[in-house]
């Protein structure tokens, strides 16, 4: 079963990505920030990262950098955030963003892009 690490600060947001990954089959984790996303997965990496831009105590966008330079199994990662300016979305694949998407995420969008990074097929 495929791991995935929602990281986002506001709970209704995690609530919603999982609502929408666990009942197709995909095991969800969640963080509240930056910092103890790259807890957890500096202690067991997960398959997929889907991260918020704008959090307290580490941002997405560092969150990323440390993880990307960190010397274990890296998992793709899907930047979603309600910034939209083209700037925004060039600094999350400088960070090491895979895909980027705008809050709120559809789920069938949300869906097809996890399916996409982890290999073309759902659950």
């Amino acid at each position: 079963m495929k791991r995935i690490l929602i990281i986002d600060d506001a709970a209704t947001v995690r609530l919603y990505h999982r609502s929408i990954l666990e009942p197709v089959g995909y095991q969800v984790e969640e963080a509240m920030n930056g910092l103890e996303g790259l807890e957890k997965a500096l202690s067991t990496p997960f398959d997929l990262y889907i991260v918020d831009v704008n959090m307290p105590k580490m941002d997405g966008y560092t969150f990323l950098r440390e993880l990307r330079s960190s010397d274990m199994p890296q998992g793709p990662a899907i930047m979603v955030s309600t910034e939209s300016e083209a700037h925004d979305k060039q600094a999350a694949f400088v960070a090491g963003a895979n895909l980027y998407l705008i809050k709120p995420a559809k789920p069938d969008v949300l869906l097809d892009y996890v399916s996409l990074l982890l290999g073309g097929t759902r659950p």
